[in-house]
């Protein structure tokens, strides 16, 4: 079952982290993890977003890997991190920590499939791609248990072979 959330995606990011990790992802950010649409850091990741306003965030925890859905959207990456806690935290990245979405999870190594669409709409429409739910991007999060492996990027999004992009 999928948890519904909706995000201020501020500095064009959202953060999914291990509860009590203090990852920082100021030097994780180049401009491969930025093309790639996901930073990886100890126990967490930042999914860069197309917009830097609210976006629509869906999470599902699951137990077994999902089956692969990526024509239905633009974007899809996975990553691995390490959870110790059992709790993921699902925010903004500037918003009150104590206030985000928490989730629970099997301790030790996840998968993490990030799943983005509607980039194009709402990159056209920018600050006010926000303002309906026809235009806002959004993120699907899906998590489960999993051996780390490396950063995968399932499908690219190419702005340029977007008609609905700028």
């Amino acid at each position: 079952m999928a948890t519904e959330l909706r995000l201020f995606a501020d500095y064009f990011q959202i953060h999914v982290f291990d509860e009590g990790s203090e990852t920082d992802f100021g030097d994780l950010w180049t401009s491969q993890t930025v093309r790639d649409g996901l930073a990886v850091g100890p126990g967490a990741a930042a999914i860069g977003t197309a917009v830097n306003v609210v976006v629509r965030v869906s999470v599902e925890t699951l137990g077994s890997p999902p089956a692969g859905d990526e024509a239905g959207f633009d974007h899809v990456v996975e990553a691995s991190l390490k959870s110790g806690s059992g709790r993921l935290v699902v925010m903004g990245c500037t918003d009150h920590e104590p206030d985000a979405a928490r989730f629970e999870v099997t301790p030790g190594w996840l998968r993490l499939r990030v799943s983005r669409s509607n980039l194009g709409t709402a990159g056209a429409r920018d600050i006010d791609s926000s303002k309906t739910p026809e235009t806002m991007e959004r993120v699907r999060i899906q998590v489960w248990p999993s051996a780390p492996a490396d950063v995968t990027v399932v499908k690219r999004w190419d702005v340029t072979q977007d008609p609905a992009a700028p």
